[in-house]
C-alpha cells in the first residue's frame, strides 16, 4: 500500500522542536513505526532501536543507563514500553541534557498508566497518539471538520451518496493499515490474529491475568455495547466474573488502544446528568468484525448499522480532535430527567460548545436535535453550532446554529462554506 500521510507527523515534528521526549503511542499495527522512521529519516535520527529485539532488550536489562548513555541522538526507539528501566534510565538522561528532540519514543500500550513512568516523563515529554487511519488521511484531506464547527463554518455539501452506501464500506472496512487492503475473509482473519496477538503479547507483559480467556469474550460484549454507556455489572454477568474484573480489563484494553470510554458531560444548568462513560471500539473495522457483520448484514440489520455508525462517527471526531487547532475535548450527555441525550458534545478550552448528532439515515426530523437546540438555548453564546451527521445528500439549516451534514463532512476537503451566523431561524 502507498504511504499515507500522517497528520500526526506534524505535531510530532513541532513537539520535537521544543520537547526533550516525544512519546508516540498507539495500537498495534497503526503505523507507528513507519511513521517514526520517516520522521527519523527526515531529521537526521538514528534507529529505530527496537525493544522487541531480545538482544536489545537483554543488554537494556542489564544496565539502562549505560546503554542510554551509547545512543547517537537524536534517535527513535521502537516499542519501549517494554522496559521499565529504560524509561527512567532516559529521564535521568534528560535531566542531565535538557535539549530538545533528543528521544523519539513509540509505544504499543500507554505506558504513562504506570506511576513510576508517569511522573519520570510528566514535564519532560509529549504525548501523541497515532490512531488507525482516518478517513480524511485516507483521502488525503487537510481540512478538519472540528475546526469547522467551532469556527461556525459548515460545509455547503450537495449530490452527497445516499443511504448506507455513503458510510457502510468505509466503517466496516476500518482504518487499520493492513485491514484497510483486504476485504472479505482476508481482513476477518487478520482480525483475529490481531486480537489474538494483542491479547497473549501484549496483555500478558502488561498484567498479571489470571482469567485471559474471558478478555476477547468481554471485548466483544463491549462491541454488542458500543456506542452506549458502559454498563460494567451487565457484563460481569454474562462473564460470572466480577464488576472490579470487568471495570480492570476494560482498563487495560484501553491501554493497549482496543476500546475508548468518553466522559458524560456535565453542565451547570442541572445535577441530574448521568455520569456513566460511553464506550466505544476504536475501529470501526473491528467493530464490525466482533459484532460478525459484514457489510451486506450491516446494511440490513437496523440495530448493528445505528451501533456501526454512531461508533464510526465518534471515533473519527476523536481522530480529527488531536490534530485540530481547536483544543477541545469529546463528551456525551444524557439527563435523566428529561430523557434528552447528545451523542457527542465538544467543550473547548474556552468554554465554547459544538454537538454533534448521529443519524444513520437519509433524513432528519426535530426529534433528532431537540436535545441539542435545548442546550444551544441553555448555553447562549457559548453554543456555536451543532451537526446532524446523516446518510443525506446535501447540507440543510435545521434552525438557529444547527444543521444536518452528510457524513462525507467527515473527510471532504473542497466544499464550499456557510455560516452559523447566516443561518435562518427556522424549523423544517
Amino acid at each position: 500500500m502507498e504511504l499515507v500521510p500522517r497528520h500526526a507527523q506534524r505535531m510530532i515534528e513541532e513537539a520535537l522542536d521544543d520537547t526533550r521526549v516525544v512519546l508516540l503511542l498507539g495500537a498495534r499495527q497503526v503505523g507507528k513505526s513507519t511513521l517514526a522512521g520517516q520522521v527519523a529519516a527526515r531529521r537526521g535520527a538514528a534507529g529505530p532501536v527496537t525493544l522487541d529485539d531480545a538482544t536489545t532488550r537483554a543488554a537494556v536489562d542489564a544496565d539502562p543507563t549505560g546503554f542510554v548513555a551509547s545512543l547517537p541522538r537524536p534517535v527513535v526507539l521502537d516499542e519501549a514500553q517494554r522496559s521499565e528501566p529504560l524509561l527512567l534510565a532516559i529521564k535521568e538522561a534528560v535531566d542531565r541534557d535538557t535539549r530538545p528532540g533528543q528521544f523519539l519514543l513509540t509505544g504499543s500500550a500507554n505506558i504513562l498508566t504506570a506511576p513510576r513512568i508517569h511522573d519520570a516523563l510528566t514535564g519532560r515529554t509529549e504525548i501523541i497518539t497515532l490512531w488507525p487511519f482516518a478517513q480524511s488521511e485516507l483521502e488525503r484531506t487537510g481540512t478538519n471538520f472540528v475546526d469547522r464547527l467551532f469556527r461556525g463554518e459548515i460545509p455547503a455539501i450537495t449530490g452527497a451518496t445516499v443511504g448506507r452506501d455513503s458510510f457502510l464500506g468505509r466503517a466496516v472496512k476500518g482504518g487499520y493499515p493492513e485491514a484497510v487492503t483486504r476485504t472479505g475473509r482476508r481482513r476477518e482473519r487478520w482480525f483475529e490474529s490481531y486480537i489474538e496477538s494483542v491479547i497473549t503479547r501484549d496483555l500478558r507483559e502488561l498484567a498479571d491475568i489470571r482469567r485471559l480467556g474471558e478478555v476477547p469474550s468481554l471485548l466483544r460484549l463491549i462491541a454488542g455495547q458500543a456506542a452506549n454507556l458502559f454498563k460494567a455489572e451487565t457484563m460481569s454477568n454474562d462473564l460470572s466474573i466480577t464488576t472490579k474484573t470487568v471495570q480492570a480489563y476494560t482498563e487495560l484494553l484501553e491501554t493497549v488502544f482496543l476500546v475508548k470510554r468518553v466522559k458524560a458531560w456535565r453542565a451547570n444548568i442541572g445535577k441530574r446528568e448521568v455520569t456513566t462513560p460511553k464506550i466505544y471500539i476504536v475501529d470501526s473495522g473491528l467493530l464490525a468484525y466482533l459484532l460478525g457483520a459484514d457489510e451486506a448484514r450491516a446494511a440490513g440489520d437496523d440495530q448493528v448499522t445505528g451501533r456501526l455508525f454512531e461508533n464510526f462517527v465518534a471515533m473519527e471526531i476523536a481522530r480529527l480532535l488531536d490534530w485540530a487547532e481547536t483544543s477541545a475535548t469529546q463528551y456525551h450527555y444524557r439527563d435523566r430527567s428529561s430523557g434528552d441525550e447528545i451523542d457527542i458534545v465538544l467543550e473547548s478550552r474556552a468554554g465554547e460548545i459544538a454537538c454533534v448528532e448521529c443519524k444513520a439515515a437519509a433524513t432528519v426530523t426535530s426529534a433528532d436535535y431537540r436535545a441539542i437546540a435545548k442546550l444551544r438555548d441553555a448555553r447562549g453564546d457559548q453554543f456555536v453550532a451543532g451537526a446532524v451527521i446523516y446518510a443525506g445528500a446535501e447540507t440543510r439549516p435545521l434552525t438557529a446554529k444547527i444543521w444536518a451534514i452528510p457524513v462525507s463532512a467527515l473527510w471532504g476537503a473542497a466544499d464550499p462554506l456557510v455560516t452559523t451566523s447566516s443561518h435562518p431561524d427556522r424549523q423544517p
